[in-house]
């Protein structure tokens, strides 16, 4: 996508701890509250922080990326300054993840016109197909501190 870290010359993403990974997801979906969760539970190191798009961190790194927040599709997970969108963002942090994490390699055999297809299903119709929930209320407070507002 860009050169890693390419968001610190960007004058409107706000500065943020940048040396942890982020995701950066709907905080009102309800797959993305779902997958906060499994970050969560995954991620043993207790480093990868969680940006909801509707904060202004969030929009702006999804914009920075050419993404849209206010048609907020695509799911970017940022580790040491790279950008991943969609599918390949589950899969590297899966894969960064390790034990259980490794699972979404599994998604790597279909070819990528075709993932790139499903995830967009999905993505169009997630509110219809599994509803809205609020990450940003879940009560774990081992989970807001990985929240960056």
């Amino acid at each position: 996508m860009t050169k890693p870290f390419s968001f610190r010359d960007d004058p409107a993403v706000p500065d943020f701890h940048d040396r942890a990974p982020v995701a950066v997801m709907d905080a009102e979906c309800a797959v993305c509250s779902w997958g906060a969760r499994i970050i969560h539970r995954l991620d043993h190191s207790g480093t990868v922080r969680i940006c909801p798009i509707q904060t202004p961190l969030g929009a702006a790194l999804l914009r920075h990326y050419g993404l849209s927040p206010d048609d907020p599709s695509s799911w970017l997970f940022i580790d040491e300054g790279v950008a991943h969108v969609d599918i390949e963002a589950i899969v590297h942090a899966g894969r960064r993840f390790g034990g259980w994490g490794s699972v979404t390699r599994a998604l790597l055999i279909l070819p990528k016109p075709l993932r790139d297809w499903l995830y967009q299903r999905l993505a169009r119709n997630r509110y219809r197909l599994f509803g809205r929930a609020d990450m940003c209320s879940l009560p774990d407070p081992d989970f807001q501190r990985r929240m960056l507002q």
